[in-house]
């Protein structure tokens, strides 16, 4: 038998492990403490898997985190309504432009990607442009919806009126992180879901890593001279600006740019919603500036099975994903991966064996009665 004092010698943990929270556990205090704002209970059960998604797969600066720091502000500033409905604007049958009327985007657009499923699966596709939205969390979890059930769904999201990002040779910031993610059936149990940012990193990473206090990459920020900076607490500062996905002006900037522009046109000139490079935003100082208000979504859903009927879209992509795992992987690396994968594989064994949480992050759930005080590091506890 194990003594007593070696036992509490195996409970102790560093500061520095993570806390193991159950899944369920997770989703049912979320959904009751939005539920506890106002939000309807299937409206706030739908909000909660979309935040834990991000923990749940691997991208903690869109999940739990950004609880108490993004959407309890929202809620009591007023900037989100709780109980809003949403409103058709146009419905063209195949597409739709709806008002969702400021609220809460983690369950607005996962219910807007669904309709647009539902319109597709008439039509063979099912177009929703969304204004009046707010932050949804992470673009994957809602182009994922569409692949669970067979589709290819792909979604974009602008910032509002909120402005992060200069054009490549620019001094003004015009363009949010503006997000962009495309999902489809691939091999079993693990969809292929692309999910990024239009520049390097979205504010969540940068954010996380001054929370962390622990220094970025260069690559991910540039001062107003454009010389790298790695001090992530540097960008709330105002000294320092999100690059491009891509690099610099000559070695692809550009691409990135240019696909922050797209998703403004698809999420934001469609629908209706705020824009960044509206004129009011060359009277800027240089930083970073406006908020995240007006913000438009882009959910776009195509069923292969009306335009390739009898399987043989299944039987490509399972042929195409196939042959991308099985590329043989260069000396002393992993195994070849698509998006997606990764993802699906630290959901599973998480579902399993709880969610880690930073200690910091437990402590600030536990603050706000969301779990317990006793969490030691072990799944549900």
């Amino acid at each position: 038998m194990t003594s007593a004092p070696a036992a509490a010698a195996e409970r102790q943990h560093s500061p520095h492990d993570p806390v193991r929270v159950g899944h369920d556990e997770l989703l049912g205090s979320v959904a009751r403490h939005f539920r506890d704002r106002g939000i309807p209970a299937a409206e706030a059960r739908t909000a909660a898997e979309a935040l834990c998604y991000g923990d749940l797969a691997g991208f903690p600066s869109h999940g739990l985190t950004n609880l108490r720091r993004l959407y309890l502000p929202l809620l009591e500033s007023g900037r989100c309504d709780p109980a809003a409905r949403p409103l058709t604007v146009t419905d063209l049958g195949a597409c739709a432009v709806v008002d969702h009327r400021r609220a809460l985007g983690l369950w607005a657009a996962a219910a807007s990607m669904d309709d647009a499923v539902a319109r597709a699966r008439r039509y063979g596709i099912g177009l929703v442009a969304v204004r009046g939205g707010t932050h949804f969390g992470c673009a994957g979890f809602h182009a994922a919806r569409a692949a669970a059930e067979g589709l290819v769904g792909i979604v974009a999201s602008n910032c509002g009126s909120q402005r992060l990002a200069r054009p490549p040779l620019g001094t003004l910031p015009l363009l949010g992180t503006n997000p962009l993610s495309v999902a489809a059936p691939a091999l079993d149990g693990h969809p292929f879901v692309l999910d990024m940012s239009t520049t390097a990193v979205p504010t969540g990473r940068v954010r996380l890593a001054a929370r962390e206090e622990r220094p970025v990459p260069e690559g991910w920020l540039e001062d107003a001279d454009g010389t790298p900076v790695t001090d992530p607490a540097a960008f709330d500062r105002g000294e320092a600006h999100l690059r491009w996905l891509g690099g610099d002006p000559d070695n692809g900037a550009h691409k990135g740019f240019g696909l922050g522009l797209m998703v403004e046109v698809l999420s934001a000139a469609l629908s209706g919603s705020g824009v960044g490079p509206a004129p009011e935003a060359l009277s800027g100082d240089g930083t970073p500036h406006g908020r995240d208000d007006g913000v438009g979504f882009f959910l776009l859903a195509i069923d292969p099975g009306l335009l390739r009927p009898g399987g043989e879209f299944r039987d490509t992509v399972r042929s195409l994903f196939g042959t991308v795992a099985d590329c043989p992987p260069r000396p002393g690396a992993g195994p070849v991966r698509y998006p997606g994968w990764h993802e699906a594989e630290r959901a599973t064994a998480r579902r399993r064996d709880g969610v880690p949480l930073p200690r910091e992050l437990h402590r600030e759930l536990v603050e706000l009665g969301l779990l317990s005080g006793d969490g030691d590091g072990e799944a549900g506890r």
